[in-house]
């Protein structure tokens, strides 16, 4: 580097993978023109994969309309429909409350499935898609696990969301993977594999823990994951296996990957809370909803231009004084509020890391009252960027933890996304600790509907083996390898 380029770099800027969007007007009219080695040009329409990310959160309930172009692996967003969790009316007489969001929401099958589909039938209509001709797949997934007596019961949630899609009108067909190439639409029929491999389990080149479920948000720890490699494909970072992954939405989900081929083993999760971190110091404002209020209701693009680092740096020290990150101990069945197995996940070779504050959350009124000092002494400038250290520094000990407990394998790569783990000073103060740490440290929006795309393409084999997800980083396809070992274990001819 020049003289003048060390004078005035600032080092390494943090690599985010923004969304981006398409129309469904242009997904089925658009063709492209390309040259071709000893072909010349030639024409052929686009393909696209159509899915729907239906995501029932402690926050946020969404509906996220991606279309993939098979061609090139990409996927944009056609629409992306967001309503308040805080939202869903309350249980009506005679209605079972089976579980409630972190923020002691109730949820009943039927509150749940009308919040769902509502949302469903926005977003279908705001895009101008078409159900039966253009919507591909559905994936439901859920971050709400926190007012659940088990892991297993988050099995009801899931009905209540499917409840749900049936009540917009998605027909049980486009929840499930198809059986035959036949059962596929006939433009999709020349992109799928299902004649040459099935789905095993494994997304996008990662197996789950094995045995009995080890956390109850474990799919969304498997979305975001997905999520991340496939917002990678808009940059120039190869975020495949050996990875490390992190969600920080209300509860904080995410994976630590090793190598292995085919397929890498979940060998870390990540559990407790994230973005209710933010949200029980915003709280202290008084200026949001006490039962659901999150830092995004007060979020604006100039919340800190006039903010007080150096205070805010200390402030976020002393917030860190009550929030517990560590290795899950075995004697427990909660951390962060979230169910866990930790027996379970240890017999299995998943160490489970979590993010407390407190025991169990009891220790969120304390940081509502320092949400209140700091807004009260220093304004609401210098409280959002304490969020920003507060969520760096958890990213940090988080990561600190995974490296001493030795699961994080040499050359990982690392993601970020989710609400309280992307915006502001976040991503820079995140890099400037991982530059040194990691392969690689990328920052992706929208990562979990990411991830139900690619999940979507993963149970129907649909595959892009000129530009792979899956495998390791800086190698090929894994299809050979995939095939090989499934004719090993007879599963194919």
């Amino acid at each position: 580097m020049s003289l003048l380029g060390k004078i005035f770099s600032r080092g390494p800027k943090p690599v985010i993978a923004k969304s981006r969007y398409v129309s469904i007007e242009d997904v089925k009219a658009t063709a492209f023109t390309k040259k071709r080695a000893g072909a010349g040009l030639s024409t052929k329409p686009e393909t696209y994969y159509i899915v729907a990310s239906v995501e029932l959160g402690n926050t946020t309930t969404k509906c996220i309309l991606t279309a993939t172009n098979l061609e090139t692996s990409r996927t944009y967003l056609l629409d992306k429909t967001v309503k308040m969790t805080r939202d869903i009316r309350p249980p009506k007489p005679g209605e079972n409350v089976f579980g409630e969001t972190v923020w002691e929401v109730e949820l009943t099958k039927e509150s749940v499935s009308e919040m769902v589909r509502d949302t469903i039938l926005e977003s279908i209509k705001r895009s101008k898609i078409n159900i039966d001709k253009d919507l591909d797949f559905v994936v439901r997934s859920t971050g709400v696990t926190a007012g659940f007596a088990s892991p297993k019961e988050v099995g009801d949630l899931i009905i209540a969301l499917a409840d749900g899609c049936l009540d917009a009108g998605i027909p049980p067909s486009k929840m499930a993977p198809a059986m035959t190439k036949e059962s596929f639409p006939e433009r999709l029929r020349d992109y799928t594999l299902i004649e040459k491999v099935m789905f095993d389990g494994a997304v996008v080149s990662v197996l789950p823990p094995t045995g009995k479920a080890v956390v109850a948000n474990e799919m969304e720890g498997e979305l975001v994951t997905a999520g991340i490699k496939v917002g990678a494909k808009w940059t120039n970072i190869d975020f495949r296996n050996p990875c490390v992954s992190m969600d920080f939405g209300t509860t904080l989900a995410g994976r630590i990957t090793n190598g292995q081929e085919p397929y890498a083993r979940t060998i870390g999760n990540f559990c407790g809370l994230a973005g209710a971190v933010s949200d029980a110091i915003i709280r202290g404002t008084e200026k949001v909803d006490k039962r659901g209020g999150a830092a995004l209701d007060l979020y604006s693009r100039d919340i800190l231009k006039k903010a007080d680092w150096k205070a805010a740096e200390e402030y976020a020290a002393r917030v860190h004084d009550h929030i517990d990150i560590r290795k899950v101990p075995e004697n427990r069945d909660r951390f962060g509020t979230v169910p866990v197995d930790p027996k379970a996940a240890y017999d299995a070779g998943t160490t489970l890391i979590g993010c407390d504050v407190g025991k169990n959350g009891d220790k969120i009124p304390k940081l509502t009252d320092m949400g209140h000092e700091i807004y009260s002494d220093s304004g609401i400038h210098t409280l959002f960027a304490t969020l920003d250290y507060v969520s760096a520094n958890i990213v940090k000990r988080l990561a600190d933890e995974a490296f001493e407990e030795g699961v994080v394998e040499p050359g990982s790569m690392l993601g970020v996304t989710g609400r309280a783990g992307i915006t502001g000073r976040k991503p820079e103060f995140v890099l400037d600790y991982s530059k040194d740490k990691f392969n690689g440290t990328i920052f992706v929006s929208d990562a979990l509907a990411m991830g139900a795309a690619v999940m979507a393409r993963c149970m129907n084999s649909m595959g892009t083996p000129h530009i792979p997800i899956g495998g390791k980083q800086g190698g090929a396809c894994i299809l050979g390898q995939r095939r090989k070992l499934q004719k090993q274990k007879g599963m194919i001819d």
